[in-house]
């Protein structure tokens, strides 16, 4: 157990704030022990996986649990089908590799997306037209309450938009140790439909794609459009898209003719980058914090320098902005602490 301890190496954005307490934990015992020590102590928690998703606005006047609980198992179903179950502190993409490798499909279009199996399902992570919902299976939870473990499936989790029940009412009520996904062994359902996929295999001459194939696509595509949090601070989407009335996004398209929309039932999901970037924010730098010049959706610590306080405001500018333009008011998808 630390005190006084930085939190700078453990958060994406690089920002410099302390923990009162921090410890790394490896098992579930030492799990149990530490949030017995959090309850005696009448200390507030937070949660670390890879520190991706996360903006820190001050110090943190509590305890900070970095999870380290690694292991990945297979399951095979039937000749077609397996399960894959992961621990929490296991990286994400590394995870996606290790399943290529055994030419496990279902998690390729969610290659280089950082932080950790264990927040995965918190947000229902997607990109590329897969969302984690679309390959779950369960995951299993620590009750703060109660210290004992639970089983959450597909639809105990209600997972939405960037959303689940764990950033809703159990916000704050459970810990996720593991996740089980179920995967193709055989007959992949390749997904090439979304973004750039399509074009980026046409360039490469690849008619008929590997899981592999999506993935490495995928990959250049990440590269090419968001920083690298090692070289500049950031936590990929810092906004997540809006999703309007389809009669709002009509009314808008009389304004804009070029805005950009995707049906979604009765409403319309639009670009955030795109509303951003139409509102002069791309690449745009105020101090230390800047829109990534590439993709106006990411917020960056330009210098290395900014403090959480210096991003949210950045962060408050640009919704404002876009509100004022378009009438729609921007959500942040990192969580704010």
């Amino acid at each position: 157990m630390h005190e006084n301890f930085s939190l700078k190496p453990y958060n994406t954005f690089g920002v410099d704030v302390k923990a009162r307490y921090f410890t790394e934990i490896n098992t579930i015992e030492a799990l149990q022990e530490a949030l017995r020590f959090s309850n005696n102590n009448r200390l507030p928690l937070l949660f670390l996986g890879g520190g991706s998703n996360i903006l820190f606005t001050r110090d943190f006047d509590g305890l900070v649990i970095k999870l380290n609980l690694k292991g990945i198992s297979i399951q095979p179903l039937n000749e077609n089908e397996v399960l894959v179950t992961a621990k929490a502190g296991e990286n994400w993409h590394e995870l996606v590799m290790f399943c290529l490798d055994k030419n496990l499909g279902g998690l390729e279009n969610l290659s280089l997306i950082p932080g950790n199996v264990g927040t995965s399902p918190m947000q229902n992570i997607g990109a590329y037209g897969t969302e984690i919902k679309d390959i779950f299976v369960n995951c299993s939870v620590l009750n703060l309450e109660t210290l004992e473990t639970e089983i959450f499936d597909l639809e105990k989790c209600r997972f939405g938009y960037r959303d689940s029940i764990f950033k809703q009412e159990g916000k704050g009520k459970y810990v996720i140790l593991e996740v089980t996904f179920k995967l193709t062994a055989q007959n992949h359902n390749i997904k090439t439909e979304y973004g750039a996929i399509k074009s980026e295999l046409e360039k490469s001459g690849i008619e008929s794609p590997t899981i592999r194939d999506v993935s490495n696509v995928v990959i250049s595509i990440r590269q090419s459009k968001l920083p690298d949090p090692k070289e500049t601070g950031n936590a990929g989407s810092f906004f997540k898209n809006p999703t309007i009335p389809l009669t709002q996004f009509e009314a808008l398209q009389q304004k804009f003719e070029n805005i950009p929309g995707y049906p979604n039932g009765d409403a319309v999901k639009v670009p955030a980058g795109w509303l951003i970037e139409q509102c002069g924010w791309k690449g745009k730098q105020i101090g230390n914090v800047a829109s990534h010049p590439l993709q106006a959706l990411v917020i960056v610590n330009a210098t290395g320098e900014a403090t959480g306080k210096e991003i949210y405001d950045l962060s408050t500018e640009i919704i404002n902005s876009v509100k004022e333009k378009f009438g729609i008011e921007l959500e942040r998808e990192v969580n704010i602490v």
